[in-house]
């Protein structure tokens, strides 16, 4: 599998409350590999061992965006954020409204000239301009989905950006691992598990979690990789290697596993050092029923939760090494 092809066709598309193109995606290359099932917007596949242990890997595929609430006779959209949303970000934003059909709008800006810019404490001062006018209501309906709709491009060496790389770069992971371990004899059952609505409080990993019930899961993410105004210590280096997570909630002969894996292969890696909550879907996987052994391995990222996410390949392509290595070694 070409793995930037696949991350900059998963980037593009989209997969938002009943809007399902990157998981259909998913779905259709996941099914090669090994028998899948999709339920919406999450994805479900297995590939059997002749043991009893189950190891989940899990990945959400759902992504930010917005939700249209009101209509205003200029065809000017009020929305509400689904999922967290820098406001400072938004002004002169283009993004698409999935109405009943695919509407081009761009959040307003004032200019400087006119008294912008401004601080944005409240979504719904922030308007969308369809340039439909008073024809606006015929295409959208109040609760259609908005969406970034930034494509995803190449910069220096083997960097991209582009929206929702949070988290298409996890689900990208684990569709190379499904093509490197389903001719393989593997040590225990994997399950591949790419799950809904982790941007609106982990409910998709709960339920999924709840109803495969694994003996482990490792949770593939993103996380904060390092800018200027980014503390060292609260971030990763983008293009540094898998970010093993490490955390109270977290199991934590799992993440000594993947850093003895990771040294063991000369795996470049760095820590991710969390005081509770990971702030992932491990949070709601580790406690599914009676608890669940639960690692985290995050993908660095920079701009998180915008439309210029920044990714680095490399990163993506030591995660798939790192667990493919750790699975063969019988690790669970």
């Amino acid at each position: 599998m070409n793995i930037k092809e696949t991350l900059f066709e998963l980037s593009n598309a989209v997969s938002i409350g009943n809007i399902t193109e990157a998981s259909d995606i998913a779905y259709k290359k996941l099914s090669k590999h090994v028998k899948a099932i999709q339920n919406g917007i999450t994805v479900v596949g297995k590939i059997e061992s002749d043991s009893n242990h189950t190891l989940m890997l899990e990945a959400h595929i759902d992504e930010v965006g917005f939700v249209v609430t009101d209509i205003d006779a200029n065809g000017f959209l009020t929305v509400k954020n689904c999922g967290g949303i820098d406001l400072r970000s938004l002004p002169a934003r283009t993004v698409t409204v999935h109405g009943k059909e695919k509407v081009t709008g761009v959040f307003c800006a004032t200019p400087p000239h006119l008294g912008g810019p401004k601080e944005y404490d409240d979504i719904s001062a922030l308007k969308i301009d369809t340039l439909l006018g008073e024809k606006a209501k015929e295409v959208i309906s109040i609760g259609d989905f908005v969406t970034f709709n930034t494509k995803a491009a190449d910069l220096c060496g083997s960097r991209i950006v582009g929206k929702s790389l949070d988290n298409r770069a996890g689900v990208v992971c684990l569709l190379e691992l499904a093509e490197r371990l389903c001719d393989k004899k593997l040590p225990f059952n994997i399950v591949f598990a790419f799950t809904d609505q982790e941007e609106l409080g982990c409910r998709g990993a709960q339920t999924a979690s709840f109803d495969i019930s694994p003996d482990e899961a490792i949770v593939i993410d993103v996380s904060f990789a390092d800018a200027p105004d980014v503390p060292s210590n609260d971030c990763g280096k983008l293009g540094g290697g898998a970010m093993i997570g490490m955390s109270p909630v977290l199991d934590r002969g799992i993440s000594k596993k993947l850093v003895s894996v990771a040294k063991g292969n000369n795996l470049s890696y760095q820590t991710e050092v969390m005081g509770g909550k990971t702030g992932t879907n491990g949070d709601v996987i580790s406690i599914s029923k009676s608890g669940v052994k639960t690692g985290l391995v995050s993908i660095p990222l920079r701009n998180m939760h915008s439309d210029v996410e920044i990714i680095d390949v490399k990163d993506i392509k030591n995660v798939c090494d790192l667990l493919e290595k750790h699975i063969l070694g019988g690790n669970a």
